[in-house]
């Protein structure tokens, strides 16, 4: 299957969902989140702030956030992504480009200093694989960050059996599904 077909399948399962369908499903994912050791251990992370088809992440945020966490969040600029630190909820404001919310403020530079990423896909496989939204944004930047652990997050019914990969693709080191 080529990308562009697998990214139209999740989207037809997906719309099989409501919206509130799709936050119960979240906060089943997010449990499993705050759960997980890597989560525990970590003092930087690099999250996103979902859009309204991903697995909602805003209340987790702010609960690591508020535990004391470095939280990081990207920002889109050009076909890049730029990280900043959220500071909270006041500190947001709206993309251009993809309508989401994104801190405001300086770029995080130490990017070595980031334990774990936490990363969304249209689709992923048991090997780790993802498919993104088709920009690159996200395999971009993971090669900055090798010594991140890269943590998946979907909705069970984005499990494929596989995902067509490129070269320039990075896998994930684990996928937490619903």
């Amino acid at each position: 299957m080529l990308k562009s077909e697998l990214r139209q399948e999740i989207k037809a399962r997906k719309c099989r969902f409501t919206a509130d369908g799709l936050r119960e499903q979240s906060l089943a994912i997010v449990r499993k989140v705050l759960d997980h050791p890597r989560v525990g251990k970590a003092r930087t992370i690099l999250l996103y702030h979902s859009m309204p088809d991903e697995v909602d992440t805003h209340d987790l945020i702010d609960r690591l956030y508020r535990q004391g966490k470095t939280v990081l969040l990207p920002v889109t600029l050009g076909d890049e992504l730029e990280i900043r630190r959220y500071e909270g909820p006041q500190r947001l404001r709206e993309s251009h480009a993809f309508h989401i919310m994104e801190p405001v403020g300086a770029a995080f530079a130490d990017l070595q200093a980031i334990e774990l990423v936490i990363v969304p896909g249209v689709a992923f496989d048991g090997k780790g694989n993802r498919l993104g939204r088709g920009r690159g944004y996200y395999d971009r930047f993971l090669r900055q960050v090798p010594q991140a652990y890269k943590l998946g997050l979907c909705f069970g019914f984005q499990m494929t059996e596989t995902v067509p990969v490129g070269p320039t693709d990075v896998a994930m080191d684990e996928v937490l599904c619903g």
